[in-house]
C-alpha cells in the first residue's frame, strides 16, 4: 500500500519534531528558573537553580537518551548511551541533593518550618524515589556480581520506575511554578505558558516509554 511509506515517514518526523520541542522546553525551563532565581543573592535563590538543573534538565536527558527519534546522541553506541543516562543520572541526583541543602540551610536561618507545602513534600519524596531508582540501574549495570538473573523482567520495571520518578519530579517543578514566589514574578497568559512548559517533555517521554517499552498487546485497543 503506497500510503503507509508515507504516513511512516510523517509519524517518524512528527516525533522528531516532539523530541526537539521536549528539548527545548526542558532547557527553556531550567534557563527561566535560572533567571528569576538570581542566584547568589540569597541562600533561597540556589535552591531553584539547582532543582531545575536535576529536575528539568538532567533527567530529561538522561531518559532522551535512548529516545530513537529525540535523542542527541543517535549515532552513538547502546555503551555509552548507557553511560551517558548513568552519568546524567548521577548529576541529578547531586543536583537535587545540593538544592535540598540550600532549602534547608535557608529556612533554618529564617527559622521557617519544613516540609510544610504539596511542593516540598513531593520534592522530597521524588528525590527519596531517585534514590530507589538508581539502585535499580546499579542492578542493571552490574547483573553478574549482585546475582541478578531477570534481566528483560528489571529492565522493564527500570522503565517505567523511571517514568513514575520523572512523572513526580515534573509535577513537583509545576507546584514549584505555583508557588508565591514564582507567581509574584510571572502573572497573567505568561504564568500559564510557564506552567505548561514542564509538562511538555512529560508527555513527550511517557508517549516514548509507552510506545517503546510496553508490549502493544497491553495497551491497543
Amino acid at each position: 500500500m503506497p500510503d503507509a511509506p508515507a504516513g511512516s515517514c510523517a509519524l517518524r518526523w512528527l516525533l522528531r519534531g516532539c523530541g526537539l520541542l521536549a528539548h527545548l522546553a526542558a532547557l527553556g525551563t531550567t534557563a527561566l528558573l535560572l533567571r528569576l532565581s538570581r542566584p547568589g543573592t540569597s541562600l533561597f535563590s540556589w535552591h531553584p537553580v539547582f532543582m531545575s538543573i536535576a529536575f528539568c534538565l538532567c533527567l530529561t536527558e538522561a531518559i532522551l537518551i535512548f529516545s530513537p527519534e529525540g535523542s542527541l546522541f543517535c549515532s552513538f553506541s547502546h555503551k555509552i548511551k548507557v553511560q551517558l543516562h548513568w552519568t546524567a543520572q548521577m548529576l541529578a541526583l547531586m543536583a537535587a541533593a545540593v538544592g535540598l541543602a540550600f532549602i534547608i540551610s535557608s529556612k533554618n536561618r529564617s527559622e521557617l518550618p519544613h516540609f510544610v507545602s504539596w511542593h516540598s513534600c513531593l520534592g522530597l519524596l521524588t528525590l527519596l524515589a531517585m534514590c530507589g531508582q538508581i539502585i535499580c540501574g546499579l542492578c542493571l549495570r552490574f547483573p553478574r556480581q549482585l546475582k541478578i538473573f531477570s534481566m528483560a523482567q528489571l529492565r522493564l520495571y527500570h522503565m517505567m520506575y523511571g517514568l513514575v520518578v520523572y512523572l513526580l519530579a515534573t509535577f513537583t517543578v509545576a507546584l514549584g511554578i505555583y508557588s508565591d514566589w514564582f507567581q509574584a514574578q510571572i502573572k497573567g497568559v505568561a504564568w500559564y505558558f510557564c506552567l505548561g512548559l514542564p509538562f511538555c517533555p512529560a508527555l513527550v517521554i511517557m508517549n516514548h516509554t509507552i510506545r517503546t517499552h510496553v508490549p502493544k498487546k497491553q495497551y491497543c485497543i
